[in-house]
């Protein structure tokens, strides 16, 4: 049976423009860069990136009354049939300023109709869940309803995945989310706001995995930018894969791609983390070298073709 995820969460409307720099607080820059919109969102693109590299991708997410996702995003083993439409709000937006110079970029998100995706509406749509391998989710969703995703895919024995981003604003992570989530994949800034714990090296990763632990995980996968990635399971195993070196033109869709590639690619019984994590580095190295967020991400065969690249 081929590889089946069921992913929860956003789809947004990304506004990008291209500048030389990014501004620093308080400065303005004139720009002559043009500014283009394609569709996004943290949801979105990770179903993308799961679908593209051969895994069957449900997507449960809800957008505005007016707005029909399937004409804007046409992918082979992409599940639309959970998409629900917003009476009270429209399309999710997200305005992305990209350097040139660095391909960093600065976000600022208007939920939209993600806000509007409620516990409730995943109870409706819990036939997605059925012979899923993994339930994902992110919060760009109420947080309410991750947990009540996570409590469906728990009654139904699905491997719970939670990428903790962006990282709720003046409040912990609840406690009650973690309890319910088999492996977390936030990026090293994420787990320090997270943790307290500031990630400078291989020590301090593992505090930041032991941090988790205590909360209940049984898996911990640290996304590390261009130094790669750090995965440490409570049952001790580790493993460390290095970033394929090359120049970025746009890290906006980078960890979406990253966390899509390695969930099409990984056994729910982890024994493959490994390969699944070299798969997902690869992945993410041909998107950062690209512009755009869905326009990036990569398809199966271009992830092979990278995959010899990795030391």
């Amino acid at each position: 049976m081929k590889k089946q995820v069921t992913v929860v969460g956003s789809t947004n409307l990304d506004r990008v423009t291209r500048v030389p720099r990014l501004a620093a607080s308080g400065e303005t820059l004139s720009i002559a860069q043009h500014q283009e919109e394609v569709m996004g969102g943290k949801g979105l693109n990770q179903a993308v990136a799961i679908a593209r590299s051969g895994a069957l991708s449900n997507f449960i997410t809800k957008v505005g009354a007016e707005f029909n996702l399937a004409e804007q995003v046409g992918e082979d083993n992409l599940n639309l049939d959970y998409v629900m439409q917003s009476e009270k709000f429209q399309t999710g937006q997200a305005y992305i300023t990209v350097s040139k110079a660095t391909g960093d970029n600065i976000i600022y998100v208007y939920e939209g109709a993600n806000g509007d995706l409620s516990a409730k509406d995943i109870w409706d749509q819990r036939e997605s869940l059925k012979d899923s391998d993994f339930c994902l989710t992110q919060l760009e969703i109420p947080l309410e309803t991750a947990q009540a995703a996570f409590k469906e895919a728990k009654d139904m024995d699905v491997t719970t995945v939670l990428n903790p981003a962006p990282v709720p604003d003046q409040e912990d992570l609840p406690k009650s989310l973690l309890s319910l989530t088999d492996m977390i994949i936030p990026n090293e800034h994420e787990a320090a706001l997270i943790s307290n714990i500031p990630v400078t090296d291989r020590e301090s990763l593992i505090a930041n995995a032991n941090f988790f632990f205590d909360m209940g995980l049984e898996h911990v996968l640290i996304t590390l930018g261009d130094k790669g990635a750090f995965y440490k399971a409570k049952s001790g195993k580790e493993v460390m894969v290095p970033a394929i070196k090359t120049t970025a033109i746009d890290t906006t869709a980078a960890g979406d791609t990253f966390i899509g590639a390695l969930l099409s690619r990984l056994s729910p019984s982890f024994d493959n983390i490994e390969g699944a994590i070299r798969y997902a580095v690869a992945a993410s190295s041909i998107t950062v070298a690209s512009a755009g967020a869905l326009p990036s991400i990569p398809y199966e065969e271009a992830v092979l073709s990278e995959l010899p690249k990795i030391n």
